[in-house]
């Protein structure tokens, strides 16, 4: 199991992972070896990070090049905490669309929007990044603002 540094427990990390709904931010490599970083809907489950991204999503190349990655997940309003950390990621077909459909009941309380029809359709295929980290560090700044 990965040690977790910075002012929280285990446990306060991850009631902060379960109850915060912003995206993950994932920094990885390029196969033309430059950083590259963009935002996926997650879930915290035991331990792990789990995403969802269609299978022609250009991360798919990028984590098939080089699956060592940092992430942080972050508020975006005052008082600034979050978690960030370093690990690897694992690519499988997610061909039920099982983590897609759960990451929409958690970001958009469901799958009756247009969004989630679109991304539920039945020719689009899916992939499930996991994310297991290998370092991870809370950060707090509440008690400066």
């Amino acid at each position: 199991m990965v040690t977790v540094s910075g002012p929280w427990t285990r446990e306060k990390m991850t009631q902060f992972l379960d109850a915060e709904t912003v995206p993950l931010r994932l920094g990885c490599r390029t196969p033309a070896d430059k950083p590259w970083m963009l935002s996926l809907w997650y879930r915290f489950v035991d331990g792990a990070f789990e995403c969802a991204t269609g299978a022609d999503a250009a991360v798919v190349d990028y984590l098939d090049y080089d699956a060592t990655v940092s992430f942080e997940v972050s508020t975006n309003e005052p008082p600034y905490r979050g978690v960030r950390g370093n690990g690897t990621a694992t690519m499988t077909a997610d061909e039920d669309k099982t983590v897609l459909t759960e990451l929409l009941h958690r970001y958009l309380g469901g799958t009756d929007s247009p969004l989630a029809e679109r991304l539920l359709a039945p020719d689009r295929h899916e992939i499930q990044i996991t994310i297991t980290p290998d370092r991870l560090h809370t950060w707090d700044y509440s008690n400066r603002m």
